[in-house]
């Protein structure tokens, strides 16, 4: 949780005239620690959270091997899933399942740095709070405070993603043999919108597991600078 936590007040902290009241307010046997240590202690403890988790859900099945992340069919479509299966179509319904998480995975490739970028425009009085905040202040931050903005940039890439892993031609024969079945209720559900929605929730919970770790596991905390920083947490 440090890492996080820190990290993010890092690249707010780095050469604000404020620094000083943040430094007056700190636990004692914190002191020795200058800005530039906090502010890089910070910035390494981002870095590595994003590197240790974020990464993973890039990979392929980073998303549809992690029980924890997996992305699973909106309600809608559980009823698409089963009659599929019914029919002897399961291969296909696997396939449906599997391209919505291949489309997450491509996704937050390509969109971690906007979410880095995201981080950097916390203010000094958010930092400060989450510098003492909960064990999943930073991300409970993130969430509030991004979400809008990480939407947007999410939402086009996780589109053409449907286009580069053939999830939009998946989905479209899924959907048009459900409908052609009599009697059914026809469905077109935003794909695009549900897996963003669902991408998002992925990365944000992530984040939090190594926040989680770096703050109440002090061998996560894998550099000497790192172990100052967030002793300050440890101490409040």
């Amino acid at each position: 949780m440090k890492k996080i936590t820190l990290s993010l007040l890092a690249f707010t902290l780095f050469g604000c005239a404020e620094m000083q009241q943040v430094i007056d307010q700190l636990p004692q046997g914190t002191v020795g620690l200058s800005q530039l240590d906090i502010a890089n202690g910070l910035k390494e403890a981002l870095d590595k959270g994003i590197d240790q988790q974020v990464s993973k859900l890039t990979a392929t099945d980073g998303f549809y091997k992690n029980e924890a992340v997996k992305i699973l069919l909106p309600e809608e479509l559980q009823a698409v899933d089963k009659k599929l299966r019914q029919i002897g179509l399961s291969s296909l319904a696997d396939e449906g399942l599997k391209v919505l998480n291949r489309a997450a995975e491509d996704a937050v490739k390509e969109a971690t740095p906007i979410f880095v970028d995201a981080v950097k425009q916390m203010t000094f009085s958010d930092a400060k709070n989450i510098l003492m905040g909960n064990n999943t202040a930073a991300t409970s931050y993130l969430e509030n405070s991004t979400s809008t903005a990480l939407y947007g940039k999410f939402n086009p890439v996780i589109k053409n993603s449907f286009a580069k892993v053939g999830a939009d031609k998946v989905w479209t024969n899924i959907i048009t043999k459900y409908n052609a079945i009599p009697f059914v209720n026809k469905v077109n559900p935003d794909l695009t919108d549900y897996t963003t929605n669902k991408a998002m929730e992925g990365v944000f919970k992530m984040i939090a597991v190594e926040e989680q770790n770096i703050r109440g596991n002090f061998s996560a905390r894998s550099s000497d600078l790192l172990k100052k920083v967030f002793a300050m947490q440890d101490k409040k």
